[in-house]
């Protein structure tokens, strides 16, 4: 009796296999689909940022969809919203890890939401992308199964302060920063500069998140005499301060980080964004691979999507396109640790919006290549300058 149980246990056990949802082990793969997560602020004042980011994703997934999916599979994208709230992005990776069982994870909301989630997509073992907030946490000490497209914070801010300091020899600077992470990390990279090349910096300020009235810092600035300025806000921050310092007709030159390079910014900003410099990785839209993406967007996206296009789009695109292609190279029983082996043996992935994308052994940081962009009010564009 013992001996038939075992054998009608092992007749069920491989019908289940052979009918069940996956030929793997892992969640989020059926015969005909694989399901990828994110969360985002896809409300809330980043909502500019998380949007776009969520737009590039769809691009690369609507891509490999009509060219079969992976390996005969579509891809589903399943995105929840954390309306840039640390306790809501904690919540929304657990949603999408443990209730919808997603195959991989991409994206991942803000800086200091990223740091927060990382012991839950540490403890799931889930591949992920990360491509909206690269800062060193995310990737030092390298983490088995989180990887990391962009440049980091620090880094952006050094090239960047480098850049005005060199074309702005023997001038007075003002920073301000917002209090938390990302700002720590803004002003870590200046300081950095400011002590090697010996800055003169005759304002330094700081602002509460969420702060909207910037009269009272810009005046401050204004009656420091600073010359150079590094706004360090993120989207209505930056637009605020431009609109102050226009108020009190001063124009120092004014250097702005990536999370405001953004059109809709310049356009909100008017003629007091003409000429402000910017940092990137990805390439402008006023160039011919910006212009290439656009058009790429075009046969992919509702009409609507457009709209909600900008270089978050890109570095989303660039993040899943790098982990659809892991995939793809498992073949046609993708596991969680073939498609992170098959992650760090990312070796020069051309994506077209920014410079080649590597990983490797212990490396999980693709350490993109930066460039300086100038503002053109009358285009509403950055371009190039080095």
């Amino acid at each position: 009796m013992i001996k038939y149980l075992a054998t009608a246990s092992l007749l069920l056990a491989g019908a289940y296999l052979t009918t069940g949802p996956a030929l793997a082990a892992d969640p989020g793969i059926t015969d005909t689909e694989i399901l990828i997560g994110d969360v985002e602020p896809l409300t809330g004042p980043p909502a500019l940022l998380g949007v776009a980011a969520s737009i590039g994703h769809k691009i690369a997934i609507a891509e490999a969809n009509a060219a079969g999916g992976i390996n005969g599979r579509k891809i589903k994208y399943v995105l929840e919203d954390d309306g840039y709230v640390t306790a809501r992005t904690i919540q929304g990776a657990k949603k999408v890890i443990d209730v919808d069982k997603v195959f991989a994870m991409l994206g991942i909301s803000g800086s200091g939401q990223s740091i927060a989630v990382m012991p839950v997509l540490e403890k799931a073992g889930i591949p992920t992308v990360i491509d909206v907030a690269p800062v060193k946490f995310l990737w030092e000490p390298p983490r088995k199964n989180v990887f990391v497209v962009g440049q980091s914070y620090e880094e952006g801010i050094i090239h960047l302060v480098n850049y005005l300091a060199d074309k702005n020899p023997g001038k007075k600077w003002g920073l301000i920063t917002q209090d938390d992470d990302y700002g720590i990390t803004v002003r870590d990279g200046f300081d950095t500069v400011v002590k090697a090349k010996k800055l003169n910096v005759v304002y330094s300020g700081n602002y509460k998140k969420g702060q909207q009235d910037f009269s009272s810092d810009m005046l401050q600035l204004k009656d420091s005499g600073a010359e150079v300025f590094l706004a360090g806000g993120i989207i209505g921050e930056n637009i605020a301060m431009m609109k102050e310092l226009e108020k009190l007709n001063i124009k120092p030159v004014v250097g702005i980080f990536w999370p405001g390079r953004v059109e809709p910014v310049l356009k909100l900003m008017g003629p007091a964004g003409d000429g402000i410099y910017a940092v990137d990785y990805v390439e402008p839209f006023a160039g011919r691979a910006g212009k290439a993406f656009l058009e790429k967007a075009k046969g992919l996206l509702p009409e609507a999507e457009m709209k909600g296009i900008n270089r978050y789009s890109m570095t989303g695109y660039a993040a899943a396109k790098v982990l659809i292609e892991a995939i793809g190279r498992c073949g046609k029983e993708p596991s969680w640790a073939c498609t992170i082996a098959e992650l760090e043996k990312t070796k020069n992935v051309e994506t077209g919006v920014m410079a080649p994308i590597s990983f490797g052994p212990g490396v999980r940081f693709s350490n993109q290549k930066l460039q300086i962009m100038q503002s053109e009010f009358s285009t509403l564009s950055f371009k190039p300058v080095n």
